[in-house]
Formats: C-alpha cells, sequence, structure tokens
C-alpha cells in the first residue's frame, strides 16, 4: 500500500529510471502523458526527477449501464476512442448507450482539458503514460491510441499498480509496462493508498505552473 499518490510517484520515478536507459541527451525524446485527474501527481513527480516535459491529457472512461465504475471504454479530448466489445457483449449493452455516453464524456472533457492543456508534439517522441493505478486499462489504452495517433515513436505505461488479467490483455497496446505492484484483484485504485482524496482543477494548475 502507498501513502498518497506523492510517494508513488517517486518510487514509479525511481523504477522508470532503471528501465528506460536515459541519458542527459536522449531525455529530450521522452515526454510525460499524465492521465487527467489521477496520474497529474505522479506524472508531475516523474517529470521532475527525470528532467523530461510534462502533458496533461483528459480521457474519461465510459462505464456499464449497472456499474458506471466498470469501465467498458474511453475517450479522449479529441474523440479518440476504445471499447472492450466483449464486455460489452457480455453484459448486453445496447449501442444506443454507448453512442450516448460517448458524446456526453466527450463534451465533458472537450472543455476539462482546455483548461489545463500546454500543446507538446508528441511526434517521434518516446511517451511515458502515467496514471495512480490501472484496473481494466481501458483510459491507458485510450491514451496509448492517442499517443500513436500523434506517431509517437514509443509509447511506455507506467502505473504504481495494475490488475495481474489487466496487465496481460494489455500488453499488446504498448510497447513497455512499467509497475510497482502487479495484483490479482483490483476493485478500487485508491485501497491501494491510505490517501486517496480526489484531485481539484486548481491543484492541477497548480502543478501545471
Amino acid at each position: 500500500m502507498f501513502n498518497n499518490r506523492q510517494e508513488a510517484g517517486e518510487k514509479l520515478a525511481l523504477k522508470l529510471k532503471k528501465n528506460i536507459n536515459s541519458t542527459d541527451e536522449s531525455k529530450r525524446d521522452f515526454i510525460v502523458v499524465a492521465l487527467l485527474r489521477g496520474g497529474i501527481i505522479l506524472g508531475k513527480k516523474i517529470s521532475d526527477y527525470l528532467k523530461i516535459p510534462l502533458m496533461p491529457l483528459a480521457v474519461k472512461k465510459i462505464g456499464a449501464p449497472p456499474n458506471p465504475e466498470l469501465a467498458i471504454g474511453a475517450v479522449t479530448f479529441d474523440k479518440i476512442s476504445y471499447f472492450d466489445n466483449k464486455l460489452i457483449k457480455y453484459l448486453n449493452v445496447d449501442g444506443d448507450y454507448v453512442d450516448r455516453v460517448l458524446n456526453e464524456k466527450w463534451k465533458e472533457i472537450e472543455n476539462f482539458q482546455n483548461k489545463f492543456v500546454r500543446k507538446n508534439f508528441l511526434e517521434d517522441k518516446k511517451v511515458i503514460i502515467v496514471d495512480d493505478g490501472v484496473a481494466t486499462g481501458a483510459t491507458a489504452i485510450c491514451a496509448s491510441f492517442y499517443a500513436k495517433k500523434e506517431k509517437a515513436r514509443q509509447v511506455i505505461l507506467a502505473a504504481p499498480v495494475i490488475e495481474k488479467d489487466t496487465l496481460r490483455n494489455i500488453r499488446r497496446y504498448f510497447d513497455k509496462i512499467v509497475s510497482l505492484r502487479i495484483v490479482n484483484s483490483l476493485g478500487s485504485v485508491g485501497q491501494f493508498y491510505k490517501y486517496f482524496p480526489q484531485i481539484t482543477d486548481e491543484e492541477v494548475l497548480n502543478l501545471l505552473i
């Protein structure tokens, strides 16, 4: 268990340093893409420690009708989306529901992203996607789609905790995955933190100054 996101970010930064083989000269090839809001504190720690740029990215999960916390997909601010079609079929989720919620979530985060975005070009960059935990992997995969659309050279996922089955299922979407803990079951990311508050817009802005 981690005390808070700050501690998790510090530990993740140390492990990343051992895994990405960066030199002072090659650091210009890297950029941290922190998923809002949960990944921003960890992303800032990693960005400062490795001395590489930080870019916030708004990705919103699309929850299942009976359980909004269960992600059946995700969408970015520019409407790049990912859906777990097997899960959608298993839950018998109606196509109209998917279309409606996709548009609702996209409109929410389009404005949200515009609050924080600092345009960083990802073309030919080694992108480190950071979140505070990975349960279903939907938002991480969606972020990977965004990075690849932007012509990133390499896409790395970094998260303190990842569910074991999810790790196996999402490997193909990333060039490398770096994690501190692989767990059998991850019902809630917050259960692996002693202190896990909601992050406010003001906190995000302060971290980006």
